[in-house]
């Protein structure tokens, strides 16, 4: 518009005008877009911003150059033009120097912001890799326990009861390739997770006989909400590790769920001794793991809560309900 205006302004006629500018023009944006995307491969910092400014009068010089080349040969008919072309040669590198620094800025804008993202991106994408290897690590680190202490239970009973090891082999079978069908999945429904926890408890049960009783209280609304994969058997791990581990006598293990708009409530309770509790080796790792998987997945500290009350042990968990 302001090259028209200027031609019209100088005495040429609207086709005249409307040439000039029409030639400016489409050779000025050809240049500003090429200048954009250069900034793509080159985009020096601040201390280097007077390559860049040296690079845009560069491009301005010979965008004016290709532009008066084409002019030159349009209007080669006519002296006048040439002469005002030239008159006006300052104003149109001005006008040139101004739209090229606009677009090199919007492109090195543009691409910083892409670039931003990118690395948001990759930084997120790595972040959840590290999440998942550490969920994996913990997943590892609960099943070897439980396992040599089934093997030395199957040790012991094969030679006095051999049709029991031989059941809790089978078992063991069955446990072992549901965690492995577990552990590629993020979540199962609480009902898996109840199936999944009374194939170990029927192993446990064959260890401990009928010193291990436990109480299962699970409406059918609550077995439908999803909790993450192998959550709870550290939880009922530990429950019978402080409660059967320095006692003779019979012991229930209680596990009930109950859920509101927001929450999956989980609580497993068992009987607990604070004095000989305390003497037990190696305890509180399930409940810690727990946590830190519930932080890691959630984001949160507050899902899991432990309390003693009346030599009883109590763990509850929250599990937010997606929406």
């Amino acid at each position: 518009v302001f090259i028209y205006w200027m031609a019209t302004n100088a005495g040429f006629d609207a086709r005249t005008s409307f040439l000039d500018t029409l030639i400016s023009n489409a050779v000025l944006v050809a240049f500003c877009i090429g200048a954009a995307f250069s900034v793509r491969f080159y985009r020096p910092g601040p201390e280097q911003s007077v390559y860049l400014l040296t690079g845009i009068i560069v491009i301005t010089f010979l965008w004016n150059w290709v532009t008066g080349q084409i002019l030159n040969e349009v209007f080669k008919e006519q002296s006048q033009f040439l002469g005002y072309q030239n008159s006006t040669l300052y104003i149109r590198l001005m006008t040139g120097l101004l739209m090229i620094s606009i677009f090199v800025l919007i492109g090195w804008i543009g691409y910083y912001i892409s670039e931003k993202f990118e690395e948001k991106n990759r930084l997120q994408e790595m972040s959840r890799m590290a999440k998942e290897a550490e969920l994996n690590n913990l997943r590892q680190q609960l099943q070897p326990h439980f396992l040599f202490n089934t093997l030395n239970s199957v040790s012991a009973l094969a030679g006095s009861n051999p049709e029991m090891a031989r059941k809790m082999i089978h078992e063991l079978s069955d446990f072992l390739r549901g965690t492995i069908r577990k552990s590629d999945t993020t979540t199962n429904t609480l009902k898996e997770e109840i199936d999944h926890l009374n194939l170990y408890l029927s192993i446990e049960k064959v260890r401990f006989g009928n010193r291990l009783q436990t109480e299962l209280v699970v409406p059918d609304e609550a077995q439908t909400l999803h909790l993450p994969s192998l959550l709870l058997q550290p939880l009922v791990e530990n429950a019978i590790k402080f409660g059967l581990y320095d006692t003779l006598e019979q012991v229930t293990i209680s596990i009930s769920a109950t859920a509101d708009k927001h929450y999956l409530h989980i609580k497993v309770v068992n009987p607990f001794d604070e004095f000989t509790g305390k003497k037990i080796p190696g305890t509180g790792f399930g409940l810690s793991s727990v946590n830190r998987r519930l932080y890691l997945i959630y984001g949160r500290n507050d899902l899991i809560e432990t309390t003693s009350e009346n030599n009883k042990f109590t763990a509850s968990l929250k599990i937010p309900i997606s929406a």
